[in-house]
Order: C-alpha cells, then structure tokens, then sequence
C-alpha cells in the first residue's frame, strides 16, 4: 500500500489556486470565484460525479498558462493581446501529470466561442468548456469597489447578450437560474469563499498520495520557473540538488522524496513577485528587495496552509534562513533550522551560483566553493552539508545540470517560441 500524506485533496487544490492569485488585489480570487460560479452552474445542470469534478478542478486551474503578474492583469482587463497564448501553455503543463490530463482540453479551450464548436453538449469537454468561459467571464464583470447585490442586473445582463454566440443558451440560462439567489452573489464576494468551496466542492475527504504530491509539485515547478528565462531552470535544479544532498546525508527514501518535492515548491512565492524585479539586470533598489525578500513568506504559508505538510513547508521556505539568525523572513536560528531546510539553503545558493544570470555568467568550481566556504565558515550555512557538497561536486553538478538541460528543453519548446 502506497504511503498517504494526510492531505485533503480539495484543501490541496485551492491552496495552490490562491497562490496563482494573491500577486494583486485586482485579481485576488479570481479562479477561487470562477470555480465558485461554475460550481453552481454544473449543479443546476445536474452535473454531477467524475465531470462535476473535472469541471471545478478545470475552474481552479484555468489560468495556469498565464505565467506572470503581469499577464494575468491584463488577461482579467481583456486587454491581452492573444488570450489563447496561456491556454495553450495550461494544456501543455497539464498534460505532464497523469491524472490532470482530462482536465487539459477543458482549461485549452475555455475561450473558444460556442459557434466554433463542431459538437454539442453531449461532450463533456464542450460543456465543461462553456461552463468556464461563461464563468470566468461573468467573475471579470464583478466591480471589486462596488456592492455585489447592485450591481447583479448589470452582470446578468451582460451575461445574457453571449448566448448562442460566445455560449450556449442553455449553459446562460442555468447561470440565470444560479443568479436570482441572493445567497450565490454573497458567497461568491465572501471572505469566506475558501471554506464554501472545501465544504461544497466535489473533493471532501480524499487523501492525496505522495507520489500525487509529487507531480502536482513537478507542475508548480514549471509554473514557477516559466515565469521568466532567466529562471526557467532554477527549481529544477535546486529540487535535484537538495535530492543529492539528502541522499548523501542518508536520509531515509520518504524524506528524499519529501525534499524532491519541497524543493520543487521551494520558490512558489515567486509566483507573487513582479517579473519587472525578477528580470531586473542591474541591483534592485532596498524597495524591491524588500518585496523579492517576502517570497520565501509566502512560500512557507501557502504549503503550511494545506495541512499534512508542515515538514515539507518548513523545508522550502525557509531556505533563505542563516544559522546565525541574519536570515529571511523568520530570522530562525541554530536548531530551529532543521536538517532539510539547511540541505535547502545550501541546495539554493549552489544552483544560483552555477546558473548564468542577466547580470553574470554561471560560477565556476573555485568561484563557488570561495563563496560557500565563505558562508559556512561564518555560520551561515552548515558546514557538515556544504562539505558534502564539495566531497561530491562533480556527481551532484552533473546531475543538476542533466536536469537543467531538460528543463530548458522543456521551456523553449513550451514557452520559448511562444515569446519570439
């Protein structure tokens, strides 16, 4: 029997939703409310088992091509330039995990108008389909600034002129049906959507396999580093880094698989931070340090947040902390830094060091061990792991770049084109 974490899948799933969606007050919660609206709309259609859970899984993940701060504002202002360019990349992410790739045509085509469907609604990925593309549209009316309940008709209204074009009469109307309840509008602007969902979504009480884990962790890794070529191969090689490390280390074969996946989300904080500060060439200013500072914060607290992972939470996000206490954001100390944050914090610098960065080239051996010495020597890294770093460089630098290469392969392919 396969070893379970004790993780709610619906708890997992929005977790990693919101995160996509806490990088700006004008987009907070917006796959949270499209799953919320499509909820409703499947239920009133009397959908139900396998492709009710398919379709609010499809909702939470909708927008998970759209790769930076910036183009999600501008997806959610209808302002972007080629709404299909993040579809495309979300059925391409997707597809990399086993038990997502049924929800991959649903998130590929939640813009496609209803008039250039060939088939029906007895295909559930039409449906599904429609069912978004009306939710998301109907979530993007929403003025954050005005009361929901005077604003319902407009939004109705709005709703109502896409039928038979943009979607199906049938799909409009079960949202017309959904929208004469009062309770719906104020659940969906509530404060306390994320429990509304938990409790009502499709997903209450399912455990979550490690090995699942695993590859939801594998595709927050692309997501994480597609957000800008300079670190598109970043997590991948701090994952297997921290792996080798651990394996040296002798931990036991579920803390090695633990740290693969805490290193895979080590960064998920970054899906926060402007690419204006991640891409800058020069120094960035005490301003935009400080916020590049708050990633491994919201790291910590969006894994910590999903319950059963605390171990796997203190592992990524505090790879920014010092032995000394002269880290980030916690200030943790001596033994309140564990032996996988500390593999972590070791696995990190090395992996920046070795990679080529807009404002340096990639380090080479001499270089970096100068620099680790330097810190372990200074009590800011420990020093037991940074000699088993050098006592096993040319393995560990082998395989990191191995898994850098394809990495790289995979981003050109998936986004590099896509940005020529």
């Amino acid at each position: 029997m396969k070893k379970q974490h004790i993780v709610n899948l619906g708890n997992l799933l929005l977790t990693l939703s919101e995160a996509m969606d806490l990088s700006n007050p004008s987009i907070s919660q917006h796959q949270y409310r499209t799953a919320y609206i499509a909820l409703e709309i499947s239920k009133n259609a009397g959908i139900t088992g396998s492709e009710l859970e398919n379709i609010f899984t499809a909702s939470l993940l909708h927008d998970i091509g759209a790769l930076t701060v910036e183009e999600k504002i501008l997806l959610h202002n209808n302002e972007a330039e080629d709404e299909e360019l993040h579809t495309v990349r979300g059925e391409i992410l997707l597809n990399r995990i086993p038990w997502l790739k049924g929800i991959s045509k649903i998130v590929r085509n939640h813009h496609r108008d209803w008039k250039d469907w060939n088939e029906g609604l007895e295909n559930p990925v039409v449906t599904a389909s429609q069912i978004i593309y009306l939710s998301d549209y109907v979530e993007r009316q929403i003025d954050r600034n005005r009361y929901i309940l005077h604003q319902t008709e407009d939004i109705v209204e709005a709703a109502s002129k896409l039928q038979d074009i943009e979607v199906s009469e049938k799909i409009v109307s079960h949202f017309i049906d959904v929208s004469k309840r009062e309770d719906f509008w104020l659940d969906l602007v509530s404060p306390r959507l994320y429990s509304v969902l938990l409790h009502h979504g499709p997903f209450q009480n399912r455990p979550v396999d490690l090995d699942d884990i695993l590859l939801i962790s594998n595709l927050y890794r692309d997501l994480i580093d597609f957000k800008s070529p300079y670190t598109a191969t970043h997590t991948s090689g701090v994952a297997e880094c921290a792996s080798k490390l651990s394996e040296f280390f002798g931990l036991a074969d579920i803390d090695i698989k633990n740290m693969k996946i805490a290193g895979n989300f080590h960064d998920i904080g970054k899906l926060l931070i402007p690419n204006s500060i991640i891409e800058k060439p020069g120094e960035l200013t005490a301003h935009e340090y400080a916020i590049m500072r708050c990633h491994s914060y919201y790291t910590y607290n969006t894994l910590d947040s999903i319950g059963g992972l605390h171990t796997i939470a203190e592992w990524a996000g505090f790879h920014h902390e010092k032995l000394d206490g002269s880290g980030y954001p916690f200030h943790c100390s001596g033994d309140e830094i564990g032996t996988g944050s500390r593999i972590m914090a070791v696995a990190d610098i090395f992996t920046a060091l070795i990679e080529d960065r807009p404002y340096r080239k990639g380090m080479d051996k001499n270089q970096i061990y100068q620099i680790i010495k330097y810190q372990a020597d200074n009590n800011l890294l420990d020093k037991k792991i940074t000699d088993l770093l050098f006592d096993n460089f040319d393995t560990i630098y082998s395989h990191v770049k191995d898994k850098q290469s394809a990495a790289k392969h995979f981003y050109d392919e998936t986004v590099g084109h896509s940005q020529d």
